[in-house]
């Protein structure tokens, strides 16, 4: 079982920058890829960003490549996601989910075991 909390959500300007953490209990983080995915409203939840269980490969959506940035440190059981240049079409809650699996990037909802929460992300312009 693994319990995935995430933080750093809040109100920013168009342009402005911030960092999401998803801190995750239990064992084995490190047999997990990570992922982040985002639902605006009236819309269905998105893929943004995963990576593999040891770092070494990453995968953004087009929206987002070149502004957000995912990372994580198996030694804190922690994912984050560095977001710049934000854009009010960024805004959304952004949720931190993980999937048990060392052979493949997860993209899609339906690989996922477990899931955060939830953290708003909110882009004024």
């Amino acid at each position: 079982q693994v319990q995935l909390v995430e933080s750093g959500g809040g109100l920013v300007q168009a342009g402005g920058s911030l960092r999401l953490s998803c801190a995750a209990s239990g064992r084995l983080f490190s047999t997990y890829a990570m992922v982040w995915f985002r639902q605006a409203p009236g819309k269905e939840r998105e893929f943004v960003a995963v990576i593999s269980w040891n770092g070494a490969r990453t995968t953004y959506a087009d929206s987002v490549k070149g502004r957000l940035t995912i990372s994580r440190d198996n030694a804190k059981n922690t994912v984050y996601l560095q977001m710049n240049s934000l854009k009010p079409e960024d805004t959304a809650v952004y949720y931190c989910a993980a999937t048990q699996t060392r052979s493949y990037l997860p993209t899609m909802q339906s690989q996922v075991h477990y899931w955060g929460q939830g953290t708003q992300v909110t882009v004024s312009s």
